[in-house]
C-alpha cells in the first residue's frame, strides 16, 4: 500500500466516523479533484490541516505559459473543501480570496496546497492555505470562509 493509499484510507475512515451512513451521499474524493489529478499527501484532522499535490499541466496554462490563476484557485478550493468535510458538518465555500506571489511555471511540475482551519464561529469556518512549489517557496496564499449547511 502506498502512502497515498494510506492517506485516502485514513480520510475515508474519518468521513465514515463523521458522516456515518450518510457517507454514501457524498462523492469523495470530489470528481473535480480527480479531474485535476490531485493527490492528498498529508492529513491531520486534529490540527485541522490537509495538504494536496496537483500537477502543472499543459492544458492549465494561460497565454503566457504559466498556470492560469483560476486553476490555482481551483486547486486551493479542492484542498480546503475536503478539509472542511473532515473538520465539520457538510459545508460550502462562501468566499475565497487569492493573493498570487509568483507564477506557477510548467518546469515546477507540481504545486502543493497546504490548507488549515483557522477558526470556527458558529456555522462559519475560516480557512487559510499556502500554495508552494517543490522547494517550499510560496507561490500564492488564500483565505476562505465556509458556511455549514
Amino acid at each position: 500500500m502506498t502512502k497515498n493509499d494510506e492517506i485516502n484510507e485514513k480520510m475515508m475512515q474519518l468521513l465514515k466516523e463523521r458522516l456515518g451512513e450518510r457517507v454514501s451521499e457524498f462523492m469523495f474524493p470530489p470528481p473535480v479533484f480527480t479531474t485535476m489529478e490531485g493527490e492528498f499527501v498529508a492529513v491531520d484532522p486534529d490540527a485541522g490541516t490537509l495538504t494536496a499535490r496537483f500537477p502543472v499541466r499543459q492544458r492549465d496554462l494561460n497565454p503566457y505559459g504559466i498556470m492560469q490563476g483560476g486553476m490555482i484557485a481551483a486547486a486551493v478550493d479542492n484542498t480546503i473543501g475536503p478539509l472542511g468535510v473532515l473538520v465539520a458538518q457538510p459545508n460550502v465555500t462562501r468566499s475565497l480570496e487569492m493573493t498570487y506571489s509568483q507564477p506557477v511555471r510548467p518546469a515546477m511540475g507540481e504545486i502543493l496546497v497546504e490548507a488549515r482551519l483557522v477558526k470556527r464561529e458558529d456555522r462559519w469556518l475560516h480557512f487559510a492555505a499556502d500554495v508552494r512549489d517543490g522547494d517550499g517557496a510560496r507561490l500564492a496564499r488564500a483565505k476562505a470562509v465556509h458556511v455549514i449547511v
